[in-house]
């Protein structure tokens, strides 16, 4: 039980390094559209090379632009479209307004990051995975998991994935003490079970706040949390939201 223990907290450390590398990329490319305004801002009609370099950087910008956005839509994110601006006329004016789309675009796509769900509400072994499972209860038949548990002892922390707003925080039938939170793009998670509730509804969170605690209340056999992610309303698998991978 220690190796798994270290195991998913090494998987944690490397999930958040992962999520560091991305945003360090994206401060990259903030630098380059800085390096790109600076270029735009001398072009003149004698510095053409000036304007095919800006012309590179965003060239450089929108592959980059379209492999974090892909980080994005593998986990059910909406992407932000973009479309490449027609450089005819006035090559200046034109790099311009792509530069100001692009410009834009990044600014939404960190928002994006930041509020994404990713990494481990706790760290523990797993003790029952999302999909069809026996009953926990001995009647013999199978039933929908929609969610991941994760070991734990009553009063042990848990904390949010992402940033976002308490929707509803209290008892919900099976769920027991239940905290659901909404994030952005139609995401919202649950965290189920808990011996005690940290936070109210329309309360704003951030990510790795303490929101709960460790509990075996409601259809429990004993303490561990339940963690859902659900899209539009359907429960998604959490282990897609666990590494950016």
């Amino acid at each position: 039980m220690v190796w798994i223990i270290a195991d998913l907290s090494q998987k944690n450390k490397v999930q958040e390094a992962e999520k560091a590398q991305l945003m360090a990329q994206i401060s990259v490319l903030n630098q380059q559209m800085n390096k790109t305004s600076s270029a735009l801002d001398s072009v003149t009609n004698k510095q053409l090379s000036s304007d095919e370099k800006a012309m590179t950087y965003i060239g450089a910008i929108e592959k980059k632009l379209t492999t974090i956005n892909n980080y994005l839509s593998k986990r059910g994110l909406r992407g932000f479209s973009f479309k490449k601006v027609k450089t005819g006329g006035d090559s200046k004016v034109a790099a311009e307004k792509i530069f100001s789309k692009y410009d834009s675009y990044l600014s939404r796509l960190v928002s994006n990051v930041s509020l994404m769900p990713m990494g481990y509400p706790r760290i523990s072994a797993f003790t029952s995975l999302f999909g069809h499972r026996g009953n926990p209860f001995g009647f013999g038949n199978k039933e929908f998991h929609p969610g991941i548990d994760f070991k734990g002892k009553t009063g042990d922390p848990v904390k949010c994935t992402a940033a976002g707003t308490v929707e509803f925080a209290g008892k919900a039938g099976g769920y027991g003490n239940c905290v659901r939170i909404k994030h952005i793009n139609g995401i919202m998670t649950l965290y189920g079970h808990l011996s005690k509730i940290n936070v109210r509804e329309g309360q704003q969170v951030s990510v790795g706040q303490l929101i709960g605690k460790v509990g075996s209340t409601g259809r429990s056999t004993a303490a561990h949390l339940h963690y859902e992610v659900r899209r539009n309303g359907k429960a998604v698998n959490p282990k897609e939201y666990l590494s950016l991978n």
